[in-house]
C-alpha cells in the first residue's frame, strides 16, 4: 500500500515575512484507507555554520561552538490519531512566522560555510508495522522593512601597473590604463549592480574582461574565527582583445538564495565583494576589488 504525503503552500513563490501567517495544507493520497497515530507539522529556521578544511587544524575547539542557531521553532498537531479515507485528503494549516525569544529572523541564504534556512516538516506517525512518513518543504524568509541608509555611493577607479598590490614581477607587466565607475557600493538586492569600464591603453592583447561576485563568510567565537571568500558567479563583460577607449557597461543581477542583505552578528558575518578581472592572453590576471554592502530597502 503506497501512501503519498506532501506539503503545499498558498503562496506560489514561498516568500514570507516576519509576523506573517504561513498558510497551506498537507496532502495525503492513498488508494485505500490510511490508519495513523497523529499528524504533526513543525516549523523551524536555523543558521548552520561549518569550518573550511584549511582551518580545521587551527580551530578544532571551534566545533563545540558551531552548533546550529535556532531562530524559530513551533509544532502544531494538524490531525489526531485516526483514519483517513481512500483518495486525496487535504488538511489545512496556519502557523505564524515568529522568532524565538531573544532571536532575530534573518533572510534565507544558501552559502558554503553559512546557511540560513526555514522549512516545514510534516510527520505522520504510524503503527509499528508501517514506516512513519515524513515530508520537508523549504520556504523563503525576506525582510519586509529593513532600516538602512540606502544612499548611493559611487566609486571611480583607475587601474595601472603602479596601483596594483601583491605583484611579484612588476617589470614584466604590460603598460595599461583601465578606468571606470561603480554606480554604487551600497546595492539594492532587487536592482542590478551597474557601472562602466574603459580600457584606455593596454600594450598586451586581452583575452577576457570579467565581473566576479564573491561571498565572504566569517564564523567567529571565543576560540577564534574562520573567514573564507568563495565565488558566487562570474560573468564576462568583454570577450577577446576589446577595443580601446570604448565604454563597456557593467550590469549584474544578484542571484537569489546565494546572496542576501549584508549581515553582521556576534557569531557570524555574511559580506560581499565584487572583483573586476582582466585576463591577458599570456595568462596574466589583474584584479580590482570592491567591497559592497547589499541591502533590501
Amino acid at each position: 500500500m503506497s501512501v503519498q504525503l506532501d506539503i503545499r503552500l498558498k503562496r506560489v513563490n514561498k516568500i514570507y515575512h516576519e509576523e506573517e501567517i504561513v498558510i497551506g495544507y498537507v496532502v495525503v493520497e492513498s488508494r485505500s484507507e490510511v490508519k495513523h497515530e497523529g499528524i504533526t507539522l513543525t516549523m523551524e529556521g536555523n543558521v548552520t555554520m561549518q569550518l573550511s578544511s584549511k582551518n580545521v587544524g587551527i580551530l578544532e575547539a571551534f566545533y563545540s561552538s558551531a552548533k546550529p542557531v535556532l531562530l524559530t521553532s513551533s509544532v502544531i498537531e494538524i490531525a489526531k490519531p485516526g483514519k483517513l479515507p481512500p483518495g486525496r485528503t487535504e488538511i489545512p494549516f496556519e502557523i505564524p512566522l515568529k522568532p524565538r525569544p531573544n532571536r532575530t529572523l534573518y533572510e534565507t541564504y544558501h552559502g558554503v560555510f553559512i546557511s540560513i534556512q526555514y522549512y516545514l516538516k510534516c510527520e505522520m506517525k504510524r503503527s509499528l508495522l508501517n514506516k512513519d512518513l515524513q515530508k520537508i518543504l523549504e520556504f523563503i524568509m525576506e525582510y519586509k522593512n529593513q532600516k538602512v541608509d540606502s544612499k548611493a555611493i559611487p566609486v571611480n577607479f583607475s587601474i595601472t601597473p603602479e596601483s596594483l598590490q601583491n605583484v611579484r614581477y612588476r617589470k614584466n607587466m604590460p603598460n595599461f590604463v583601465i578606468k571606470g565607475r561603480i554606480d554604487s557600493t551600497v546595492c539594492n538586492i532587487m536592482q542590478p549592480f551597474t557601472g562602466e569600464l574603459c580600457i584606455e591603453k593596454c600594450d598586451a592583447p586581452i583575452r577576457s574582461v570579467e565581473l566576479q561576485l564573491v561571498r565572504v563568510e566569517t564564523c567567529g567565537c571565543s576560540e577564534g574565527y574562520s573567514r573564507d571568500a568563495t565565488e558566487i558567479q562570474n560573468i564576462q563583460i568583454g570577450e577577446g582583445d576589446v577595443c580601446r577607449n570604448i565604454l563597456i557597461p557593467i550590469h549584474m543581477i544578484f542571484p537569489r538564495l546565494f546572496t542576501c542583505p549584508t549581515l553582521v552578528t556576534n557569531n557570524f558575518k555574511i559580506e560581499f565583494e565584487v572583483n573586476v578581472v582582466v585576463v591577458f592572453e599570456d595568462e596574466h590576471i589583474i584584479t580590482e576589488n570592491f567591497p559592497i554592502v547589499i541591502i533590501r530597502p
